[in-house]
């Protein structure tokens, strides 16, 4: 029977954490939302500048978030250790991470702009086409100060400190509005680049942000530390591959969660501009909320990660049921907002009465899914945390590749539903995940009281 008392340290210890990492996702994804409505407003009654951004922004996302869950592996390592108080191998995760996932960074870079002549051949409208890529250019340049900017961010969950991300993204947001204002609509002087802009004023923005949380971590006594246990010795191929051996699982994974809804939008392109502009309003509002859930998921991984380390396994089990009532609380009140606003939130980025109409309708669908996209998410920071990773690919493939695309696919095609009929698909793989990572955990716990 579940009790209040139970679970209220459990509550607000995940709270503390998560509050903070709340604001950072939130601040990532307002870079998104910021971009969508300066830009949307500035297209006014022409869909083409929103459906650009929508399309630049979703192509360069595929290998952007591969990339960001190559260094989500660094949290639960640096956690285990931190909790063990071994901070020469703390140090020397940081300092392998440092060199990994810059070069990452750039190597990503390379091969996003070798694929630009692809987007031609994505039968996507041609003018959407040649605005998007100006714009899209300008997110891959942000590619190594996005990847530095996570080294230092992961490691900083890892030891529990989710404030400095917090502070950076804060500022760093602020400043995509104001360069966004200069560089999209022309203001103070600046060049009216329209999408483009936009694209100038998220690479900027990354660029603070990386500085101020390596600042941040270099201004702290207690974190600076870590900086001497660094040396030429310290290089390692075996703490790389430690690093990749733990991100790897977590970067397929949310590849193949985010091509399916990337896979979702480009199919949205095939019925025209509006269903595509649609498509971002809906994406946009439904990441806002996600990124609580995302939150809520890396509070669970770095409490999960301390207790498991500790080899606490009561505590375990209750930090990750009290991270699934918190997700269940907020998609329950975020479909509640999606449903009863599905006629207003439209309205704020754009005034195409076909636009909004579409928008209505995949916010009903998307509040649907909500449930099980929380749960899925919370299950692979549950899992992330006790480093069982190696499981969450397959049943990603299963759930977003042979089940989500191909089912959204039916729907919105064969069967003539059209937008609202490719939003249904992500019920299925959503909710499949979200079994299937449930049945995981449940094995891995009783696995782990069994060698305690």
């Amino acid at each position: 029977m579940y009790r209040f008392s139970t679970y209220k340290e459990q509550y607000r210890q995940n709270l503390r954490l998560a509050l903070p990492v709340v604001l950072t996702q939130l601040g990532q994804i307002l870079t998104q939302f910021a971009d969508n409505l300066m830009v949307g407003r500035y297209g006014g009654d022409d869909p083409t500048p929103l459906a650009a951004v929508s399309f630049g922004g979703s192509v360069f996302f595929i290998l952007f978030i591969a990339a960001i869950g190559i260094a989500l592996g660094m949290t639960p390592l640096v956690g285990e250790r931190f909790v063990q108080g071994d901070r020469t191998r703390s140090a020397r995760l940081l300092q392998n991470g440092i060199l990994f996932y810059g070069v990452l960074g750039v190597v990503m870079a390379v091969v996003q702009y070798a694929a630009i002549p692809l987007l031609y051949h994505m039968r996507q409208p041609v003018d959407v086409v040649d605005m998007a890529i100006p714009y899209y250019k300008m997110l891959v340049w942000s590619m190594p100060a996005v990847m530095l900017f996570f080294a230092f961010k992961q490691f900083l969950e890892g030891v529990g400190n989710t404030r400095a991300e917090m502070y950076a993204t804060i500022v760093a947001n602020v400043a995509n509005v104001v360069f966004n204002w200069f560089f999209i609509y022309g203001h103070a002087g600046a060049p009216e680049m329209g999408a483009e802009g936009a694209g100038l004023g998220t690479l900027l923005a990354r660029v603070i942000g990386m500085l101020i949380i390596i600042g941040y971590f270099c201004a702290q006594s207690r974190y600076r530390s870590y900086f001497g246990e660094f040396s030429m010795r310290g290089f390692s191929l075996g703490s790389i591959r430690q690093l990749f051996r733990m991100g790897g699982p977590i970067s397929l994974q949310m590849f193949l969660e985010s091509s399916a809804f990337v896979g979702t939008g480009l199919m949205m392109g095939w019925f025209g501009k509006q269903a595509l502009s649609a498509n971002q309003i809906a994406m946009t509002i439904g990441n806002c909320a996600f990124m609580i859930v995302m939150s809520i998921g890396a509070a669970a991984t770095i409490r999960i990660s301390h207790c498991y380390g500790a080899r606490n396994i009561s505590e375990l089990s209750l930090a990750a049921r009290a991270s699934y009532h918190l997700v269940v609380a907020w998609n329950a009140f975020a479909a509640l907002i999606f449903i009863t606003l599905r006629h207003v939130i439209p309205t704020l980025f754009t005034s195409n009465a076909e636009v909004i109409a579409i928008t209505s309708q995949l916010l009903v669908l998307a509040a649907l899914y909500q449930l099980s996209d929380g749960i899925q998410n919370v299950s692979v920071g549950i899992l992330r945390g006790i480093q069982d990773v190696r499981i969450i690919m397959p049943i990603a493939f299963v759930s977003y590749w042979l089940l989500n695309l191909p089912v959204g696919y039916l729907l919105g095609f064969t069967l003539g539903m059209g937008p609202s009929g490719l939003f249904l698909g992500f019920t299925f793989g959503l909710s499949a995940a979200a079994v299937l990572l449930i049945l995981r955990i449940r094995h891995s716990v009783r696995r782990l009281r069994e060698t305690k």
